[in-house]
């Protein structure tokens, strides 16, 4: 990402669960109040994830929480948003699904030219044993850094 664009908000979960394969950015079709929240960072999209549908992607599971002064004009909270993508991209995309264990999750939402934008990824779920074997390397690698910064103490 350049300098023109800012981190809403990051799915760390997403790559803990999954292997990422590749990477897409789109766009988002928002109300007038949810991009209101989005600006003051109240969004949750750590448990979402991606369907394609009658030829069009939506995102299920975003907690865009409601904007306070909204009163009447405020949105579902939960409510399923459609992702802005080429055709070509989204036929792609279906192709990729239909391999087994793939599937589509958000791995952050960010502004870029006041239009808010989706990393979306194509990912495969991690099984139990890559998740330790993640957090074990992560481990030693903060035990390796943690040496080396004391060794240029002394």
């Amino acid at each position: 990402m350049d300098n023109m664009t800012k981190v809403i908000v990051d799915n760390r979960k997403a790559r803990h669960d999954f292997h990422i394969i590749e990477t897409i950015e789109t766009g988002i079709a928002l109300k007038g109040t949810e991009v209101k929240s989005l600006r003051l960072g109240k969004v949750n999209i750590r448990d979402s994830f991606a369907r394609i549908k009658d030829g069009e992607v939506f995102l299920h599971g975003m907690h865009i929480s409601p904007y306070e002064q909204g009163n009447r004009f405020n949105h579902d909270p939960l409510r399923i948003r459609k992702l802005l993508l080429h055709k070509r991209e989204i036929i792609r995309l279906a192709g990729k699904i239909q391999e087994k264990g793939y599937t589509l999750v958000p791995l952050s939402l960010y502004w870029k030219n006041g239009k808010c934008k989706v990393n979306l990824a194509l990912a495969k779920g991690k099984r139990l044993h890559d998740k330790r074997e993640t957090i074990a390397r992560k481990d030693a690698e903060r035990r390796i850094q943690r040496a080396i910064r004391e060794a240029n103490i002394h």
